[in-house]
């Protein structure tokens, strides 16, 4: 028999939800099932959960056909489980890895109609805080079970759903299910424990809570937040038919508490809100306050209970903001103390920043040119990638929008004729960033760029990712040296859209990147190239290399390793050309990053071995190319949209994998064929195993996850839903 099932619901998830299922699914327990239920949601939720289910025959996905919301989703998740245990499992929390031993021989010794499970709150600055676990229970209970009334102070853990594991049958017979609405777990968890004849506490921390930067109920500020009043409703009227007149009084205080929370939260009420919701506190104080009274907590918030009691809420009012000003006071405290600025020499040099920084400053309190847009590549590098494919289909499609690139001063060579570019750092270029509407970059604009009310910044990305980024980085801190997460989130809330390639994307961005910005997924407008080349304009471009229509030309493309500077794979490219045969040619370009210190890399040799590192456009180099390798670089995706062969030589995947983070795992979807010892690589590469219907089968699932959206097309879709939607509305 099936001993626990999952219910997953899963509404706008789509970036956590992988993380959520493989906890589950990686737990040394078998007999487990998790029925997926996609409450209609508008991402790729219900399309992850498919996948799963592909692979994976205890997972069970449902797609309902209308939203219901969290609690009904539920239900329909419980109506099809199996399972002599439930456990609810919200979509964007996860597991902690092996934590099912311990709850499985929980649940097998004591038989519990409700096992409680400890968590913690995992905030998406990487930090952590417990539960009150330790507070109800000093002491854990340990392995037995008890009612209630012998522990009251059970009412006082987290109301939450996924915190508990509750026997089927116990349900199926108390009747209890998720109402609809907010705050669906109030009505739901207490009458829970107000039926079970035995409840049982695992102070083992199994479940990570995500504390999400955007788009958590608990971070939505409006009138739904009054719908936790009916909740409470439903829990006292279940209370009453129980008869449970002792634990009123627990029922009450724990109501309270709840009440006050939500009202001294900005992030949930807004404050023309708040009167109103404690004029509604105090008609439940009035109508479920206990004949016999309750405890009233000390200080402050006995304080407050005494006001909600009488209904003042100006006096309310008054002491909460005296608190917060008190705050606010420590807070600068403890700021003046940290600071410790030592003197800054002046030189000629800062006084011109200085001078630039004022300039800056003054050209902000002019009006936004509304038909100004500014573009950016790689740090200032030129003109390449997504921002150079929008900028071509804006001079098309928008015509009235002036572009200008912004580039390094040793790079203006290389900008294509009758582009208007500004050198970065000069008086122009402080004058266009503070005056352009439209502001355009595959990378983030530095700090010091201000985001203007009315001003539209677009972030193209450069890549689908293979390896962790973002917020995600701050599990991996060997691969994130320096890293100002702070200052990242402050550059990401700029953003007003995002451009994604694919689906994956999309799903990664969300979690890496948590604001409110908009998601634009329309594939990667840089590939449009890749697809609208013609037969003439490829061969251009491999006679540039000399190359002809007979000759086999492999790019080898490895990416940069954050935690291992100066690390290059293993690869000899003379073995290399030797593997490839008399027709090889060999081109080799190293990541961007390395531009300035390749330090004799690729090394000098034969004729038919190139090194492109320094070529401006690595399209050209694709579409010269007939065989990609590569590690664990985005130039797979980009090439796969050509669907020709590639072969992924990872000879540290491993600790790449440990130390760096990767978003999934590519030696069990790649693209082509994969290596990881360089004598593996010259294997493929002589016997010409990239070159057979296994291959092309492999490419080809590859293509259909990351390479739908790629038709051409992809600039065009960007501009009119960027630069033209908002022109016309």
């Amino acid at each position: 028999m099936t001993l626990i099932s999952f219910v997953v619901p899963a509404y706008r998830v789509q970036g956590y939800l992988r993380e959520c299922l493989d906890s589950i699914l990686a737990q040394p327990v078998v007999d487990i099932e998790v029925i997926g239920v996609d409450d209609c949601s508008p991402d790729a939720s219900g399309d992850i959960l498919d996948e799963y289910a592909a692979r994976d025959d205890r997972v069970r996905p449902l797609r309902l056909d209308r939203n219901v919301g969290l609690g009904p989703a539920r239900n329909a998740g419980l109506d099809r489980a199996v399972g002599e245990y439930v456990w609810f499992i919200d979509g964007d929390d996860w597991l902690v890895p092996e934590c099912l031993i311990e709850v499985a021989e929980r649940l097998r010794t004591t038989r519990p109609d409700v096992l409680l499970v400890d968590h913690v709150r995992a905030h998406w600055n990487d930090t952590v805080t417990r539960s009150a676990m330790a507070e109800v229970f000093p002491q854990p209970p340990g392995p037995v079970t008890f009612r209630l009334r012998e522990r009251p102070e059970t009412l006082n853990l987290l109301h939450t759903a996924w915190n508990r594991l509750v026997r089927r049958q116990f349900l199926a017979e108390t009747g209890l299910r998720f109402a609809p609405g907010w705050y669906e777990d109030v009505s739901f968890s207490y009458p829970m424990l107000l039926a079970a004849d035995r409840i049982g506490v695992l102070d083992t921390v199994c479940v990570n809570y995500r504390q999400r930067r955007a788009g958590a109920i608990t971070k939505t500020r409006g009138e739904r937040h009054f719908e936790l009043f009916e909740q409470w409703h439903r829990v006292f009227r279940y209370a009453d038919r129980l008869g449970a007149q002792e634990l009123r009084a627990a029922l009450f205080e724990r109501m309270m508490w709840h009440y006050l929370t939500v009202l001294g939260n900005p992030d949930r009420l807004p404050a023309h809100l708040r009167p109103t919701f404690f004029a509604r506190m105090s008609i439940e104080y009035a109508r479920y306050r206990p004949p016999g009274g309750y405890r009233v907590p000390p200080g402050v918030e006995g304080l407050k209970h005494r006001l909600v009691a009488a209904g003042r809420w100006r006096a309310y009012s008054a002491l909460r903001a005296t608190s917060r000003r008190g705050e606010t006071a420590r807070r600068a405290v403890r700021q003046v103390r940290r600071r410790a600025v030592p003197p800054v020499r002046a030189t000629v040099r800062a006084a011109r920043d200085v001078a630039l920084h004022g300039y800056h400053r003054a050209e902000l309190h002019r009006p936004l040119d509304e038909n100004l847009a500014v573009y950016a590549a790689y740090w200032y590098r030129g003109y390449a990638c997504n921002p150079a494919a929008i900028y071509e289909a804006a001079r098309r499609l928008a015509p009235q929008i002036r572009g200008v690139w912004i580039v390094r001063r040793d790079r203006v060579h290389t900008l294509p004729a009758g582009v208007e570019y500004v050198v970065a750092g000069s008086p122009a270029y402080h004058r266009v960033l503070a005056r352009a509407k439209w502001l355009i970059n595959n990378v983030n604009f530095p700090d010091s760029v201000r985001k203007r009310p009315g001003s539209v910044h677009v972030q193209t990305h450069h890549g689908t990712p293979v390896k962790v980024m973002g917020l995600d980085q701050q599990r991996y801190p060997l691969g994130a040296v320096g890293m100002d997460f702070a200052g990242l989130l402050r550059r990401v809330d700029r953003w007003d859209y995002s451009i994604s390639a694919n689906s994956f994307s999309t799903q990664m961005w969300e979690r890496a990147y948590p604001a409110a910005y908009t998601t634009v997924e329309v594939g990667y407008p840089r590939n449009d190239r890749l697809v609208t080349a013609t037969p003439e304009e490829v061969l251009r471009l491999r006679a540039q290399f000399g190359a002809g229509l007979g000759e086999q030309v492999m790019l080898y493309a490895p990416t940069h390793r954050e935690h291992l500077p100066g690390y290059r794979p293993p690869f000899d490219p003379e073995r290399v050309l030797d593997a490839l045969g008399p027709s090889g040619l060999l081109l080799i370009r190293s990541h961007y990053f390395h531009d300035r210190n390749r330090r004799g890399w690729p090394p000098a040799g034969r004729d038919r071995i190139i090194d492109v590192s320094s070529h401006p456009q690595v399209e050209d180099l694709y579409l010269a190319a007939d065989l990609l390798v590569t590690d664990y670089s985005s130039a797979m995706f980009d090439y796969a949209v050509l669907d020709r062969p590639i072969v992924i030589y990872a000879p540290d995947w491993d600790a790449y994998r440990l130390t760096r983070g990767v978003y999934f795992d590519l030696l069990a979807e790649p693209p082509g064929p994969v290596t990881q010892t360089f004598s593996e690589l010259l294997e493929v590469l002589r016997d010409r195993r990239f070159d057979t219907v296994a291959a092309d089968r492999t490419r080809a699932r590859f293509r259909e996850r990351f390479c739908a959206l790629e038709d051409g097309q992809a600039a065009e879709r960007a501009v009119r839903q960027i630069f033209l939607a908002d022109i016309s509305g």
